[in-house]
């Protein structure tokens, strides 16, 4: 590990990196050593209990986060001409079909969400190879794949964020900025954590959550009791 920057051991100062802390007290702590000059955000990784590469303990899903992400969230939707306005009535940032498939085969992808409808999967299938990696392919289990393209896109712009559990078994996603109140950054943390308890597979054996922790953008992580998510 190299040189121990000065922010870092300010930070490592502020709480007791062996100790466990509940969601709430987490929740302060993590606003406590957040030292950047932008507004962190903050995440949450759950270790859990399952072999991915197992269908059947596969962790997928959606969680509308009570307070939102606080990120912008840009939303391209592909559709067909006759759902275009009900996409930019609901707030899509950008909305077509060919002409947005042909930048994003250019290399454009400055977005952060793609909604779409069955009938035009085809063409976006064909894209798979840009958007698969950057964690942007439409999905029906996700809700982006979908006839109502208008509430997709709102719940999206209103906090629905995805997740899934990675190869190694942990769940990461950003629930929050350092600037919510702790109530906030709890309440979108508890949010996130209990949907994933909800979802454990029957095919899943012994302890399910092995360890929660939060951390903001450049902070140390902080270990939170899973037992104090109620």
């Amino acid at each position: 590990m190299g040189k121990i920057t000065k922010k870092r051991k300010e930070a490592l100062a502020k709480f007791d990196r062996a100790k466990v802390y509940s969601l709430t007290e987490a929740s302060s702590v993590v606003k406590t050593i957040t030292n950047t000059n932008f507004d962190a955000s903050v995440d949450i990784d759950v270790r859990l209990g399952v072999d991915p590469r197992k269908a059947n303990q596969m962790v997928r899903g959606t969680v509308a986060l009570p307070h939102g992400t606080g990120k912008t969230v840009r939303v391209l939707v592909l559709c067909t001409p006759d759902k275009e306005e009900e996409a930019k009535a609901a707030g899509a940032d950008y909305v077509g079909l060919d002409d947005y498939v042909a930048k994003i085969k250019g290399g454009w992808t400055d977005i952060d969400v793609v909604i779409t409808m069955p009938s035009v999967m085809p063409k976006v299938g064909a894209l798979g190879r840009i958007l698969g990696p950057r964690g942007l392919m439409p999905n029906p289990k996700t809700g982006t794949v979908t006839m109502e393209i208008g509430k997709a896109v709102q719940e999206v712009k209103a906090g629905k964020i995805d997740f899934r559990v990675d190869k190694f078994g942990i769940v990461h996603a950003g629930v929050a900025k350092v600037s919510f109140d702790v109530e906030k950054i709890e309440e979108n943390a508890r949010e996130l954590i209990q949907t994933i308890i909800r979802m454990k597979p029957s095919a899943a054996k012994g302890t399910y959550v092995k360890s929660i922790f939060m951390s903001s953008t450049m902070s140390p992580g902080i270990q939170v009791d899973p037992k104090s998510i109620t």
